[in-house]
Parts: structure tokens; sequence; C-alpha cells
């Protein structure tokens, strides 16, 4: 019984002694904000005539590295790149290992950016830079600037800017292939860059959209922007740079066979319709006849031919201005898809639209007699045709009247294609919308430095919705706008050919300028906006 008592007792001890820790545990305390906080380096940060192999740097708590890869720059560039750890796990220190040769009397930068986290809160150690100099001294010199974007609102992330010497051996062509004297990059959110502990010298300043994050220019991937001129340090000009994509140069890469008697050819780059011819060379029998027409979305060119040749391969010449080839298409016995169409717009039919057919193969002949456009009151509706040879389509353009539906039929014999067969009877129907449904914006353009201009409403991913050219003219009305969000934009169209042009790098040619309004217009149904874009 005493036994059974003492357990008793000792269990409301144990009971008593549980209740009093929960009474006093603490909260936690305040969250903790801080970053780390760098304490010593060995070699010491900022250290001349440097000789180590190895860097250390230590700090006041435990810290990871975050986004290393894209945050983590080194200038002059080393190659192969140093090894710096830890990656992922936390430690108190942060250790480089040096694999490249240093070069003599240059100073190195290791700037950190944003990667340097401590170990429990995430907090960044912002922009910690760690600076040797294999000399007697550390370069002080430095370049600020500003990045833009030619087409976009804001830049890309994580853009290099980079300084390559201008030297008795420099040309362009070295940024293809040779690693930059300097760099440094926009980190993930700023416009404005600074190279610091540079040497006084002339210098060609650049950006590129490092995709491949190798230190070069590849144009098939990275966009680029250069200073006009070459700069020279020390200097305490602001310089802009404008990314760009650059237009690859003119390339058929392909034939390839899509149906009978039919090819496709893909290309690269950008040409004149009128200015681009491809013949075939292989023998041609008496009467032959091709036709040209371009894939809608698609950087590919559909060729048709007549008659069926009994052959296994073909041989043809592609000519455009600065610009031969000969390509070969192999080929074998194909039958020719049925004569389709489809029709345009899937929406609601605008005010301000044509209705479009679009054949899945070129026309010969059109017949408007034999075309019918009725109402919803089964009214004859008057309309105008226009075929376009290249993109392959047909468009009706008529009067339309909110709320009302139209009946397209299509009878046999009104379009007949390039192998000579008609269509069947084709039926579409299409509905217009209230007026009240649509809102209108009205542009008032001011201090505009130059004349002509595009000036474009593109949505929020910057694909255009509505267009208009001017030569002159300040206010511009875009009627029948869908409700949502807008972006404003003019293109000064230097040429003079109605597009926005890019530039071209080692064409020392910068592409045409494109300033977007700083506000996002928000159109609503049956409200008209009107608004003023001073350019400045």
């Amino acid at each position: 019984m005493s036994r059974h008592i003492c357990s008793i007792i000792f269990l409301g001890f144990i009971l008593a002694l549980t209740s009093c820790a929960k009474r006093g545990t603490p909260d936690g305390g305040p969250k903790d904000e801080d970053p780390p906080v760098y304490v010593r380096a060995n070699p010491e940060n900022f250290t001349t005539n440097f000789d180590s192999r190895e860097i250390r740097i230590f700090f006041d708590e435990y810290i990871k590295l975050e986004n290393a890869q894209q945050q983590i720059m080194i200038s002059p560039p080393m190659d192969p790149r140093p090894e710096i750890t830890p990656m992922g796990t936390a430690s108190r220190s942060i250790r480089i290992r040096i694999n490249d040769t240093l070069e003599p009397n240059t100073t190195y930068a290791i700037n950190f950016g944003r990667s340097i986290i401590d170990n429990n809160e995430a907090n960044p150690l912002e922009f910690f830079q760690y600076v040797f100099s294999t000399g007697s001294y550390i370069d002080s010199l430095s370049v600020t600037g500003r990045i833009s974007d030619a087409t976009l609102r804001e830049p890309d992330p994580f853009v290099s800017v980079v300084l390559y010497e201008v030297d008795s051996v420099y040309n362009d062509s070295v940024v293809y292939r040779d690693l930059p004297r300097y760099i440094t990059n926009t980190l993930d959110s700023a416009r404005t860059f600074q190279l610091n502990n540079l040497k006084a010298g002339t210098y060609q300043l650049l950006a590129v959209k490092d995709n491949n994050q190798n230190y070069t220019f590849e144009p098939d991937t990275d966009k680029i922007a250069f200073a006009d001129e070459y700069i020279t340090i020390p200097s305490d000009e602001e310089i802009d740079l404008r990314l760009f994509k650059e237009v690859p140069a003119l390339k058929f890469s392909r034939i390839q066979q899509k149906g009978g008697q039919q090819l496709i050819f893909g290309y690269r780059g950008k040409f004149k319709r009128d200015s681009l011819q491809i013949e075939m060379i292989s023998p041609t029998p008496e009467g032959f006849e091709s036709r040209i027409t371009k894939e809608p979305g698609k950087d590919t060119l559909n060729y048709w031919y007549k008659p069926q040749l009994e052959r296994d391969s073909l041989r043809f010449v592609v000519t455009a201005p600065g610009y031969r080839d000969t390509l070969v298409a192999r080929v074998k016995p194909m039958e020719r898809d049925s004569l389709q169409f489809t029709f345009e717009p899937k929406e609601a039919l605008a005010f301000n639209r044509e209705v479009r057919i679009r054949p899945n193969r070129p026309l010969a002949e059109t017949a408007d007699s034999l075309i019918q456009i009725v109402n919803q009151d089964t009214l004859d509706i008057p309309f105008t045709s226009r075929y376009d040879r290249n993109e392959n389509q047909l468009a009706l353009d008529f009067k339309k009247e909110e709320n009302q539906t139209y009946n397209v039929t299509v009878f046999p014999g009104a379009l007949k294609d390039f192998f000579g067969r008609d269509n069947d009877t084709i039926r579409a129907q299409f509905r217009t919308r209230s007026l009240s449904d649509y809102g209108n914006v009205s542009i008032n353009l001011q201090n505009v430095k130059q004349f002509p201009v595009i000036v474009q409403l593109t949505n929020e991913k910057g694909v255009v919705q509505a267009e208009k050219y001017s030569t002159g003219e300040s206010t511009l009305n875009f009627r029948y706008l869908n409700p949502g969000k807008y972006l404003l934009r003019i293109i000064y169209d230097t040429n003079e050919n109605g597009i926005w042009d890019t530039g071209a790098y080692l064409q020392r040619r910068q592409p045409e300028e494109m300033v977007y309004f700083p506000e996002v217009l928000d159109v609503r149904a049956n409200w008209d906006v009107t608004q003023t874009f001073r350019l400045e």
C-alpha cells in the first residue's frame, strides 16, 4: 500500500512540474529581420598583391547561398569559374576555390548580389562584394547607366552588363567568342547598373540577356544592347542601353512533303515577299505551274505545284537580296487533302472587322455572285471581297448593325482552288454585339519629335490589339474595343515602312524607338476614354 501511495505522489509531482513548464514557456520573441553580418575574410577584403588559391569569408551566423548561379558575378570573369561553397547547406563561412590563372595587376570583384541569406529567416545580405587585386592597388573607377527594353514595358531580369577593352586587337565580333573585361548584372528588379573597380581606358559597353550564362552573345537566344560610341573611363556620363532581339539572317533550313503536290519550306529571318523567289530547277513538263502561300503564324511557306511529277527528289534554288541557296526535297506519291475551309473570327464579329475565309489550298478563282450574306430577317446584305494570294484568305466586308445575325453561304463553284477543284456548299454564321458592349479610346499625342509614328494598343502581354498609323495627325480614335486593360505605345517609324524594326549589332544599328505610356488604360464597356500622351 505504501508503495502505491508513493507512486501516486511521484506522478502528481511530475504533472505539477509539467504544468509549471507550460505556464513559463516563452513565445519565441520577435522575428529575426536582420541580415547576416560580415565578420572577416582570409585573405582580407580589398587585399592587394593577392596570390592565394582559396578565400574564406566569415559571418556572424549560419548562412546559405540562394540562386548563386544567377546572383554571383565575378569581374573580370574567371574561366574556369571558381568553386564556391556551401551550395544549399548552412555554414558560417563561404569558401571560394580559384581554378583560373589570375591576370597580373588586375582588380577582381566578386559580387554576391542577394545570394547570401541567413539560415533561419532567409534575410539577404544585399550586394556584398569581395574585392582583391593581384597588383599593388585596387582600381576604383566606375560607370553607371540604365537598362530598358526596345519592345517591353519593363526589361528582363538578370541582364549582364559588360565592358570590352578597346585595344589594338579589339573588333566588334569579340562579343561572340571572348569573355568581357568587366561584368555585372541588373539582378531581378533593377533598371540601373553600376560597374565598379574599373581601370582607366577606352571600352565598348554592352548589355546581354545571357540566357546560356556563358558571358558571350548568342543571337539565336540572347538579346543585346550597345552604346553607340566607345566610352572613356573615367566618365561621369550615365549611359542608356536598349535591349533588342536581332532578326536572324535569312536561311531556309528544310523542305518537307506535306501532301500530294505540296511542300513546306521552313525558314528563319525576314524577307519581303515580292523579293523572294523559289524556282524548281529539276526538269519540269510544259505547262508546269507553282504557287507559294504563307502558313499563318509560322515561319513556313507552302509550295504547291502541278502537274504531279514522277520523281523521288526535287531540286530548288531560293533567292532573295543577299541570299541564295539550293535545296533538295525527297518526295513520294501522296494523295492531296480534300478541299476544306475555315471561317474567322470565331468570336463575335466586331463592327470594324471582316469575315475571312481560309482555304487549305490556294484559290485560282472566286465568284462573288455565288456568295450570299443575309441577316436574321433574310435580307440580302451587299458586300465586297478581297483575296490575298500570299496569306491565302478571302475577306468579305459589309456594313454591320448591332445585335444582328449574319448567315454566309458559299454556293458550289464560288471558290475554285489551284488544282481546279470547286467547293461544295459551305455555311457560317456570325453575330454582332450591342455597341454598348464596346469601349472607345481617343489618344491625343503631344511633343511628337517626328512623324510618321505607329500608335498601338496591346494587351498586358504586349500582343497588339489595335493599331493606327499617323503621318502627322495627333488625335487618333480607336473604336469597338473589348473591355479590358490595355498598354499604349508609339513607335517612331524612322524608315517609314509601317512596321517596327529591330536593331543589328554588327551593323551598329539601334532598334526603332518605342515609347510606352506610363499607365495602364482601363477600357470599359459603353465608355469613352480620352487620353493625352505627352512624349518627353
